[in-house]
């Protein structure tokens, strides 16, 4: 008794937007526990989007991950 097993391909288009649907689940159940915790929901929002690196409202970029590293300095100059 032989089984076979058909390989499902996705298109990458359909692999991002699971990827986008994902995120934006965290972002907002992360968003819901901020903001039983007092914290303004603009306010929770902002935060939440500063880690995921989305933009808000007339944000120009969300602000860079600490631990990301500057692009402009070396190790040479850190120690």
């Amino acid at each position: 008794m032989a089984v076979h097993m058909v390989k499902k391909t996705a298109s990458i288009e359909e692999v991002l937007a699971a990827i986008e649907a994902a995120r934006d689940k965290v972002m907002a159940d992360e968003v819901k526990s901020l903001t039983k915790l007092g914290i303004p929901k603009a306010m929770a929002y902002q935060m939440i989007s500063s880690r995921f690196h989305q933009k808000v409202g007339n944000q120009e970029e969300a602000e860079p991950d600490p631990f990301e590293g500057n692009p402009t300095t070396s190790w040479e100059e850190i120690s």
